[in-house]
């Protein structure tokens, strides 16, 4: 019969024999595949070939995860079948597709899938006798078992969800296919990726790290859970991303150089988190051997990398030390008895197998009219799995299994309610309905076969368990992956099994910056928290906390590692100071010689000297020297309230009295001889009472002023911080002083210095008078040298304002003035009347007295001869002396 095909539209129709239609539409509804009768069928999508290329849509053979994880699926199909207890007297077949590890092939594929549910609109199909065509109705498939990659699952269940057909992947863990708004008929036995990104985190924070980088394969798989790395650690705080790659689907030639080259822009970020396929980690691995850079990076590798060989084949060396997830899984003892007995003879039903064992055994075998290499061996049919070739059981076969048995226990529960009592498939399942079986499959709950629970949260996901493994060479029996941890929703790691390049215990470093030492802050880097620039708390600042330094308190210095304060040293001016030396050397000689003048004094005090020196005055004037001398031991004298208010009382007290005593005396002088010009009476006030009385009232101005000072600011101590403050802080320290300032202290001494300038003008006005007549000349010269000390002091005193050994310079340059200005006076004045009243004492006798109007008139002549003497000179004039000889 023939068949005609009227396409209305067009007006063109064709005439075809019905058995080549049905032929037609048989081939095109049910591609290469494995198809395995059953009273319930499943469909099963399987990696069984890898990517082609150049446009070809399917390469080599993939024997672990495509061959492995199909014959996983026949061998839970066996075993449910042959399990009375689980879906009795039902027998489960299957639909088994290849995806080419591609996604847009695995949707073509996955159409056949859906036939059975789209309605054909046959009315315009006829047969030659015009009878309608018998077209047999594809098998309608239940539910999915797959697939395999993330973004092939994705692909195939946007398209499974619209026809309300369950799927349960075994391997894909994009956590965009947790979305049960975009993927509610998608369901798997394995956790997503945010369980696997969250233990990689984990992993990474454990290990020290900071600074990572992320390498990613393009699509749904590589992306997501990279996006998911990178989500959670900006959550989880610490960690930061140095580069984020992408690998492309479709690499060029020398694409895995430039993503070496790339990585190595941030040579800190050592740590490589990496999402991606197996040939890419293998072509990444190979880039990084070309490079010389072994042992430069340290891979952390999702479950695509996992325990497998193929990766890291032949780049061992650059792989050492990386480590891997794996969701937690079992190697099942039945599969590998049910594997290893597979041959080309009792698997006929895998229509893969051949190309397996050609493959597997590297062997050809035999076909009508081809031609074998002869360079190949030929297969026998006699080889046998493990016994011939390397065998270990995939990573997936044990999800693969419990995918199978998850659709399974669920068609079972359903069965069970829907059909109670009923022998094989009842009324209300044929056909299942695709939306309650979802919800038995999101209620199970069994023991899968690794022994663990299988079950499904409300999006369709497995709970998170996970082995950690880590990639060894050295100090192992066998080279390989050794388990290093698990992962349940909390991270275990046993580092001290860990072992890196060189079979190194020494976790290597990926950080951004390292930590900063000891009294350094972070300046961090604008952008990318976990990179900080440490700068050193200088100066007198601490380091308050991460990332601030803070002056220490005035009273303070930073310890020597600069994390907190602690008290600066206090010191004062010590005893055996050198600076204390000298001036306390000179002010007991000073003192030793003044004591020797009084007591001589007092011995000899009827004698014409010390009568002639002004007993009463002489005594006085010995007295201020003698505390002059005195205030050196007050100076360095630890300071306290007691020493301080002598310090006040007594630092100017001295200068007063003695230079009040010479005051007196040069005005006495000097007044007498004014008076002796204008007349014979003596002027009032030049007796030895008028005297002391004059000189008390001058110091009595002194004494005064102090204890208003006294009443104004009570006299204390004080710690001077600042004096001693350098810029190593190690030098700095607190000087124990008065609370006398610069200022306060040239006060104190200015009423001094008053009358010092005052007695110098008098004893330069005096200066005419006999050299026999008092004292007059020695008090002027004891003015003369007392001001070129004083003037020597104030610059050296100021001088040092900023030295930081200004309070023991200006110390010890004060007490020395002071005590030579003492030494001065008592040189001048006292010893040569000791040295004559002592050493010659026929000097000391009473000599002819003189009326005062003598001693005016001797007086004014000398002056007066003394000025024409002057007056002579001046004009040129020499007196020729006449010749007495003649």
């Amino acid at each position: 019969d023939m068949l005609i095909i009227y396409w209305p539209k067009s007006k063109v129709h064709a005439k075809l024999p019905c058995k080549s239609l049905i032929f037609r539409i048989r081939a095109h509804s049910h591609p290469h595949s494995i198809k395995i009768p059953g009273d319930i069928t499943l469909g099963g999508l399987f990696p069984v070939h890898a990517r082609g290329h150049a446009g070809v849509p399917c390469g080599e053979i993939k024997k672990e995860k495509g061959i492995h994880r199909l014959e996983a699926m026949l061998y839970a199909l066996d075993q449910i079948n042959s399990d009375p207890e689980l879906l009795p007297n039902i027998t489960l077949g299957a639909r088994i597709l290849d995806t080419c590890s591609r996604d847009t092939y695995a949707l073509e594929q996955s159409l056949t899938f859906v036939q059975a549910l789209i309605q054909k609109d046959t009315s315009d199909i006829r047969c030659s006798n015009g009878e309608q065509p018998i077209i047999r109705k594809p098998e309608r498939v239940v539910g999915v078992i797959g697939a395999s990659g993330s973004s092939v699952s994705i692909m195939v269940a946007n398209v499974l969800r619209l026809f309300e057909i369950p799927q349960i992947s075994y391997a894909s863990t994009a956590p965009e296919l947790s979305d049960n708004n975009r993927y509610d008929f998608f369901s798997r036995v394995v956790p997503p990726d945010s369980y696997q990104a969250q233990a990689m985190v984990d992993i990474v924070k454990a290990l020290g790290w900071n600074y990572v980088s992320t390498l990613a394969s393009e699509g749904n798989y590589g992306e997501s859970g990279v996006d998911a790395f990178v989500q959670i650690s900006r959550e989880a705080g610490g960690l930061c991303i140095a580069q984020s790659l992408k690998i492309p689907r479709e690499p060029k030639l020398g694409e895995f150089d430039k993503i070496i080259k790339r990585l190595m822009e941030t040579p800190n970020a050592r740590g490589v988190i990496i999402f991606a396929h197996e040939d890419d980690i293998k072509q990444v691995l190979e880039a990084a051997s070309k490079s010389n850079l072994t042992g430069q990076f340290k891979f952390v590798g999702s479950d695509s990398w996992g325990a497998k060989s193929s990766p890291i084949l032949d780049q061992e060396e650059v792989a050492e030390g990386a480590v891997t997830i794996l969701p937690k899984r079992a190697s099942i003892e039945g599969f590998d008895q049910y594997f290893t007995t597979r041959s080309l003879e009792n698997n006929r039903r895998n229509i893969w197998f051949a190309k397996f064992w050609e493959d597997d055994f590297r062997c050809k075998l035999t076909r009508p009219g081809i031609k074998i290499d002869p360079e190949k061996k030929k297969c026998t049919g006699e080889e046998r799995i493990s016994r011939d070739s390397h065998y270990e059981q995939e990573g997936k076969v044990q999800f693969v299994i419990d995918a199978v048995y998850a659709m399974a226990h669920a068609l079972h529960n359903m069965h069970q309610d829907l059909c109670p009592g009923a022998t094989g498939v009842c009324d209300k399942m044929d056909p299942v309905e695709g939306r309650l079986l979802l919800s038995y499959i999101h209620s199970v709950n069994f023991n899968g076969s690794a022994g663990t629970a299988v079950l499904f949260n409300e999006n369709g996901d497995a709970p998170g368990r996970y082995d950690i493994f880590q990639y060894q060479m050295t100090n192992t029996t066998n080279p390989g992956y050794r388990v290093i941890g698990q992962w349940t929703n909390n991270l275990r790691l046993y580092v001290e099994e860990m072992q890196w390049t060189g079979g190194s215990r020494q976790i290597p470093d990926s950080v951004c910056s390292f930590p900063c030492s000891s009294g350094e802050r972070k300046k961090m880097v604008k952008g990318v928290p976990c990179c900080w620039h440490c700068e050193l708390c200088d100066g007198y600042q601490f380091q308050a906390d991460e990332f601030n330094c803070e002056m220490c308190p005035f009273d303070m210095r930073p310890t020597l590692n600069r994390t907190a304060c602690r008290p600066t040293p206090i010191i004062k001016l010590e005893w055996h100071s050198p600076w204390a030396v000298i001036p306390l050397f000179l002010a007991i000689l000073g003192i030793l010689a003044t004591l020797s003048v009084i007591i001589t004094f007092i011995r000899f005090n009827d004698t014409p000297i010390v009568r002639a020196a002004g007993r009463e005055l002489s005594y006085v004037l010995l007295t201020g020297i003698f505390l002059i001398y005195f205030i050196t031991f007050l100076m360095i004298a630890e300071p306290g309230t007691v020493v301080c208010a002598f310090r006040r009382l007594l630092l100017g007290l001295g200068m007063c009295i003695t230079y009040s005593a010479m005051l007196t005396k040069t005005n006495r002088i000097y007044r007498i001889f004014e008076q002796g010009k204008k007349s014979v009476t003596p002027p009032k006030f030049i007796s030895p009472t008028s005297q002391l009385m004059i000189t008390f009232i001058l110091m009595s101005v002194q004494v005064v002023g102090v204890f208003i000072w006294f009443g104004v600011m009570p006299p204390h101590t004080i710690v001077d911080y600042e004096e001693q403050r350098p810029p190593n802080p190690e030098l700095a320290r607190g000087i124990l002083k008065c609370d006398i300032a610069d200022l306060s202290l040239i006060c104190c001494l200015s009423y001094s210095i008053v009358l010092m300038v005052t007695c110098t003008v008098y004893a330069v006005k005096s200066r005419g008078v006999p050299e026999t007549f008092n004292e007059a000349k020695p008090i002027g010269f004891t003015m003369y040298t007392t001001c070129i000390v004083w003037l020597a002091f104030v610059p050296i005193f100021f001088g040092t304002a900023q030295s930081t050994e200004k309070m023991f310079i200006q110390t010890t340059t004060l007490t020395v003035s002071m005590s030579l200005s003492a030494s001065v006076s008592l040189g001048m004045l006292y010893i040569p009347k000791v040295y004559v009243i002592i050493f010659h004492p026929e000097q000391n006798v009473q000599k002819r007295k003189r009326s005062f109007k003598a001693v005016v008139q001797a007086a004014t002549m000398s002056s007066r001869l003394s000025q024409k003497s002057i007056s002579d000179k001046q004009n040129g004039e020499t007196k020729i002396e006449p010749d007495r000889t003649q």
